[in-house]
């Protein structure tokens, strides 16, 4: 997948030097520090969950970096999109999506989303699926701006009992 360099963030932020690149198995520390900022404990991924995600896995992740490692903060990933797709299938599955809050509401999860579809696209996928928690509001607004349609409710989803919208997306190469 071809990297594709990002305009300046709002607020301030300078986020022009980000590009989305497929994750690599190097990736994983900055990975688990993602998802410990973003995620609790049970929701995050293990370390072994994550070296098979990325090597063994028919899922693709993709993160968003920023292209100078030697940026002030040390951090260089600042998040990801994660597609599952089974063989023999058309429909792909966000299975996670986690943006460093700092840097949240800036468009770079609708980056991540559009390459996420893209690649989703290129695959043969005709149609993505995705779960979200019913009190994410601002997830649920993004996905429904996206083209995202609600297709069912599911009740005590997560383990904190929280229920979660399935929503489907039509894919079609643009």
């Amino acid at each position: 997948m071809a990297e594709s360099p990002l305009t300046p963030a709002r607020r301030g932020s300078d986020l022009s030097h980000m590009m989305i690149r497929p994750a690599r198995i190097s990736d994983i520390d900055e990975l688990e520090e993602l998802e410990f900022d973003c995620f609790d404990d049970d929701v995050a991924f293990s370390r072994c969950q994550w070296r098979h995600l990325l090597t063994r896995a028919n899922a693709l992740t993709l993160v968003i970096e920023s292209a100078d490692r030697q940026a002030p903060s040390g951090q260089y990933l600042w998040g990801y999109a994660m597609l599952l797709m089974r063989r023999n299938s058309r429909k792909a599955r966000l299975y996670s999506l986690c943006v460093e809050p700092r840097v949240q509401r800036q468009g770079l999860a609708r980056r991540l989303l559009g390459n996420a579809e893209n690649a989703a696209i290129a695959r043969g996928c005709s149609s993505a699926m995705l779960e979200v928690r019913a009190d994410n509001r601002a997830a649920l607004a993004l996905y429904r701006r996206l083209g995202w349609l609600p297709q069912g409710w599911i009740d005590n989803y997560y383990s904190d009992g929280c229920a979660a919208w399935r929503m489907i997306k039509p894919l079609s190469s643009r």
